[in-house]
């Protein structure tokens, strides 16, 4: 899924605006497993100037890149965060672990050549997915404007949840970062 999916998905999920700090939290957690990407792209095309192709055809794939998700996308790691999160009733914990969690479970079935060794550090074994959230040769056309239409009606939940209109400020640009994010996929592949 698209990262501002992942936020839209993981406020509606775990944050509770009566419990202080839960939004903030699951709107973190839902960004951390895709964090590192950002940083690495961002890095190198931002600032060494590598070329976009050496980038996602090269790095992405590389061992040190593949090793780097691996962690931050195991669901062994976040697993264990979050039920320890539960156990000692750390509710801004579960929110965190939590929403981290949703994500990679809504990535695992949505990558088509690209996923995440999520069973780090047991195993190394990615799911090639039949189904692909970005790339239109594995569903795309049909994923992300299901994906888009989710995000939507979280957002309407979000903000009959959420009265403070910073909030649903956030909300509206995160859901216009969805909605243009799921059509550049489209234009792109």
């Amino acid at each position: 899924m698209n990262t501002p999916a992942h936020l839209i998905f993981g406020a509606a999920a775990f944050g509770r605006p009566e419990q202080r700090w839960t939004l903030t939290a699951a709107l973190v957690g839902a960004m951390v497993p895709d964090l590192s990407l950002y940083l690495m792209v961002g890095w190198h095309l931002l600032v060494l100037g590598t070329e976009a192709r050496v980038v996602f055809d090269e790095l992405y794939f590389s061992d040190t890149w593949q090793t780097v998700f691996a962690i931050d996308n195991s669901l062994l790691l976040w697993g264990a965060l979050f039920a320890v999160a539960l156990w000692q009733r750390w509710v801004v914990l579960v929110a965190f672990a939590g929403a981290a969690l949703l994500h990679i479970g809504l990535d695992f079935p949505l990558h088509a050549g690209d996923g995440r060794p999520h069973f780090w550090p047991v195993s190394d074994w990615v799911f090639d997915s039949p189904f692909s959230y970005w790339d239109s040769r594995h569903g795309a056309g049909w994923i992300g404007p299901l994906e888009l239409l989710l995000s939507t009606v979280l957002v309407v939940v979000l903000w009959r949840r959420v009265r403070e209109w910073p909030w649903r400020a956030l909300f509206a640009v995160l859901l216009l970062a969805e909605a243009g994010t799921n059509n550049m996929w489209r234009l792109v592949f």
